[in-house]
């Protein structure tokens, strides 16, 4: 009788598949903003008159900023609304748009990278809080592929859109089509996101540093950093891996790449049947199936036949990946998941951050056999820690 009555308690929970779907829009947005600057690199530095290199910089510093952001929100964002702070993101990302387009000099191009950053350390540091608001906990994990699936979209269209706009409207045009898109997902927004009070007044949204002093958290969190690490030390040189030793011509490069946009697209769209017959499962299986890739594209580089497949299922695997940490932040810190969603964020971040950069040292230094075993070396530690993040869970429930 209590599971009759429980289920019928789930059933009359208000759904806002809507809101879901007006914060997917907003996730395209803020990706392909945060990633369009890399196709448009060339003319952008030679109208701001700088180096593409420190051009580029604008990508690190929207990455920095989302970091402190991600960090902080949680305790500075205090009791306001979440509903007017996830407006506000939207908001900042329409006026970092308008800025870059209308950018005079490189410094108010910083800027308006910056806004970036902040939009999107905030929004994805409320992403799977705002998640367990908008759906029941079943659901949580299909939200969660969803606002990811405009993850993956963005990251497929970002740079040819990019291009093509930049080679037809001007690099300046590029960004301010971004605003109405942005403007659209604001009223979105605003329509069908319900109020969601904030609870900082609650010891559940207590400070990051106490979440760190659980053995579970910060295992979980290895995991996920060691993954993104292995993850990016591989992913950040494709191009020049495709380039130099699989040779392929630059047609062919363009269908690898929209090959492993398109499969993770539909990755996330794959992945939560998975994650709700075993989280651990996934979270372990993918890393080790991504170990295996890095491993065989070693002997088999110079066969586009065997890279090209190899790479579509590294795509679909390494997109859908996020979404099942996503849903282990909301099963394991129900009470505390915009606290734990922003220290994810950041530890994200940092990852790519360093798996890139010792990716790209190793790959000049030592050659691309190296970067790919150090990937794959790391991602089999991923797994092993997710193995055991599994081993904690079970003690934990057992106590």
């Amino acid at each position: 009788m209590s599971t009759l009555n429980h289920k019928i308690a789930q059933e009359a929970e208000p759904v806002y598949w809507s809101g879901v779907f007006a914060m997917t829009l907003c996730v395209f947005v803020l990706i392909a903003s945060e990633f369009m600057p890399v196709s448009l690199l060339t003319p952008l530095a030679s109208d701001l008159r700088v180096t593409e290199g420190l051009a580029g910089q604008g990508i690190a510093i929207s990455g920095a900023l989302a970091v402190v952001t991600s960090l902080t929100m949680t305790s500075l964002a205090g009791n306001i609304n979440r509903k007017y702070l996830l407006l506000g993101m939207t908001v900042l990302m329409a006026l970092s748009g308008i800025m870059i387009a209308l950018s005079s000099s490189f410094l108010i191009y910083m800027a308006g990278r910056a806004l970036i950053g902040i939009a999107i350390g905030g929004f994805w540091s409320m992403s799977a809080a705002t998640a367990m608001r908008l759906v029941p906990p079943r659901q949580v994990p299909r939200a969660l592929a969803i606002f990811n699936g405009g993850n993956a979209l963005a990251t497929v269209v970002a740079a040819p859109l990019g291009s093509y706009l930049g080679a037809t409207i001007g690099w300046r045009g590029a960004f301010l089509c971004l605003v109405p898109v942005a403007l659209i997902a604001f009223i979105w927004q605003w329509v069908s996101l319900p109020d969601m009070t904030g609870t900082a007044g609650k010891r559940s949204q207590g400070s990051m540093l106490r979440l760190l002093k659980r053995p579970l958290v910060i295992t979980g969190m290895l995991a996920c950093g060691v993954f993104f690490m292995g993850q990016f030390a591989l992913f950040t040189y494709v191009r020049p891996f495709l380039e130099t030793v699989t040779q392929v011509t630059p047609s062919g490069l363009s269908l690898i790449l929209l090959t492993i946009g398109v499969a993770g697209f539909i990755g996330t769209l794959l992945i939560n049947p998975f994650l709700q017959s075993g989280i651990y499962q996934t979270l372990t299986g993918i890393p080790l199936l991504m170990a295996a890739i890095a491993g065989v594209l070693i002997p088999a580089g110079h066969s586009v036949w065997v890279v090209a497949p190899l790479l579509g299922l590294w795509g679909m695997l390494a997109t859908a990946a996020p979404t099942g940490w996503w849903t282990w932040i909301a099963r394991t810190l129900p009470n505390e998941a915009e606290a734990g969603g922003g220290l994810m964020v950041a530890v994200i971040q940092l990852s790519i951050a360093l798996g890139s950069t010792a990716g790209g040292v190793i790959f000049d230094s030592l050659g691309w056999q190296i970067t790919l075993g150090m990937s794959a070396l790391l991602l089999l530690g991923a797994a092993a820690l997710a193995g055991l993040t599994a081993r904690k869970t079970a003690s934990q429930h057992d106590d």
